[in-house]
């Protein structure tokens, strides 16, 4: 059985990488779904279902986030009680299992509408589990850590959401590209999920080597181990104004931040600027590689000037420049204008004849793929439908699909999105430290999980269905859907500049 000393001699290197690394792959389970949103839909939904499909899976995929404050109450309180390193083991097992059984579901052709409800429950499973997970580590990494460097050593849990979509987006390539597009749509999609299985072993394995924190530890040993934290932490007036604190002027905030800069950003590309599923990919992964490493440097940056002004500019930066980058982004993927430059080649149209059931009309379908000089490509299809009554004149409607840019357009887009991940890096990288210095041990774990799960999670995580249905709202824009993650940054922005301290209290010990 390990003692406080023992714990006290354990490598804080160690202690961060084994932390870091389950945390990880938590967020790799929790982020594939979203990553494989458009190919998902199909696969749950009918064939007919057009738009509704995403909606609907974005949905389920935005349940996940919903009852993420849940599991914070329920893993939160058993983390106060019976220690940090079981708690977030079974956080692990939890999360593996719920995501290696997604990539099992039979699709909606094989068991009809048992397909979503099998996948919105084990959704519910993997959001109950994060909810528990962070607040954890977090906490588990921060009572290991000196105090003039929790900033520093906080911030390597907080590179783990990032890289853990960093990972799914790198895994979903890899395979798309090895199996081939119509093979990865039909069943290439459930790869990433099942891989989770040999994942959660490996971190499971590590976990298992951990000690227990040598704060919780030394409070056990005492026994002043609280004996109901959820009381303790939502009751007690001072106790509850601080989770009410770091909720409204931080969490919710940092929450719309984190999942505009990253998530949003490839939704819109892909699915309102029409980009090839890849190049929307592509631009992320390398956006996030240049940006990572100032997770790190924003996280101990702030134990020198402070957490408060560094988290509050990334929002204020982000409420003045999401419109205008989005607004670029529409206007550098227009077709219209790409069709200026000089066609370079085209390929032979595949020409597809669909006869319309219910009008008895026909449905003619001409695909082109163009290549101009400046090195974009895109698919042109041509949809002519022919009506049954002779009277009527045919329709034609010609859209576009699978953009590719020109090279120097692509770079431009992946700085772009690089600056929204780097605003991530603000909000996020000295957050962790923030929120373990605002509660006492006791009740630490609850208390500070409760307000990051509903404001990262609930707030946040709501922002690629919110913004996708506001935009797609009758007499809405491309951009509307932004005004959602900008009026929360505001008003979170608001009351933290008005009620965070900015010196905090660097104790964590009482």
């Amino acid at each position: 059985m390990s003692t406080p000393k023992d714990n006290v001699t354990q490598s804080i290197t160690k202690v961060i990488a084994a932390s870091s690394l389950g945390t990880l792959i938590e967020w790799y389970d929790f982020y594939i779904f979203g990553s494989l949103a458009v190919i998902i839909g199909h696969q749950l939904f009918p064939s007919d279902a057009g738009a509704s499909a995403l909606i609907n899976t974005l949905a389920i995929f935005a349940a996940g986030f919903i009852v993420r404050p849940f599991g914070a109450l329920v893993f939160g309180r058993l983390g106060d009680l019976i220690g940090r390193k079981y708690t977030f083991l079974l956080t692990l097992v939890l999360m593996g299992g719920s995501t290696f059984l997604i990539g099992l579901i039979p699709s909606y052709s094989s068991i009809g509408y048992a397909a979503p409800i099998l996948v919105l429950i084990l959704r519910l499973v993997q959001g109950l589990a994060l909810g528990g997970e962070y607040g954890g580590a977090a906490t588990y990494v921060a009572e290991h850590a000196p105090a003039g460097k929790r900033g520093f050593f906080t911030s390597w849990i907080q590179t783990t959401a990032t890289l853990g979509l960093f990972l799914s987006l790198g895994v979903i390539v890899a395979t798309k590209n090895i199996l081939g597009a119509p093979a990865f749509a039909d069943w290439g999609w459930r790869i990433p999920f099942l891989l989770s299985i040999l994942l959660v072993g490996v971190s499971i394995y590590i976990r298992m080597k951990m000690h227990e924190s040598p704060v919780f530890s030394k409070l056990k040993a005492e026994g002043k181990i609280s004996a109901n934290p959820l009381k303790e932490s939502f009751q007690k007036k001072a106790n509850f104004k601080m989770v009410l604190l770091a909720l409204f002027g931080a969490t919710m905030g940092q929450g719309v931040i984190w999942y505009t800069g990253q998530f949003y950003a490839q939704s819109f590309l892909e699915n309102t600027c029409k980009l090839d599923f890849n190049e929307s990919r592509y631009i992320l992964l390398w956006a996030i590689l240049f940006a990572t490493p100032f997770f790190v440097i924003f996280g101990s940056w702030s134990d020198k000037v402070g957490r408060k002004w560094i988290m509050l500019s990334g929002m204020l930066f982000g409420i003045i420049f999401y419109r205008p980058i989005y607004q670029y982004f529409i206007d550098a993927t227009d077709v219209g204008e790409f069709q200026k430059t000089e066609l370079k080649s085209s390929s032979a149209p595949v020409v597809t004849r669909e006869f319309l059931a219910e009008k008895a009309d026909s449905l003619i379908t001409t695909t082109t793929v163009k290549t101009l000089n400046n090195g974009s490509t895109f698919k042109e299809i041509k949809a002519v439908t022919l009506h049954a009554d002779e009277t009527l004149p045919p329709t034609e409607k010609i859209s576009f699909a699978d953009v590719t840019l020109p090279n120097s357009t692509f770079w431009i887009i992946v700085a772009l999105v690089f600056f929204q991940v780097l605003l991530v890096t603000m909000v996020y990288g000295p957050i962790a430290a923030f929120l373990v210095e605002l509660f006492p041990t006791q009740i630490r774990y609850t208390s500070m999980s409760l307000p990051y799960h509903i404001g990262n999670g609930v707030f946040g995580g709501l922002v690629p269905f919110i913004a996708t249905l506001v935009a797609s709202f009758q007499g809405s824009t491309p951009l509307s859907g932004l005004w959602y993650p900008i009026g929360i940054a505001s008003l979170s922005f608001v009351i933290g500049a008005v009620y965070i301290n900015n010196k905090g209290d660097r104790d964590v010990t009482d």
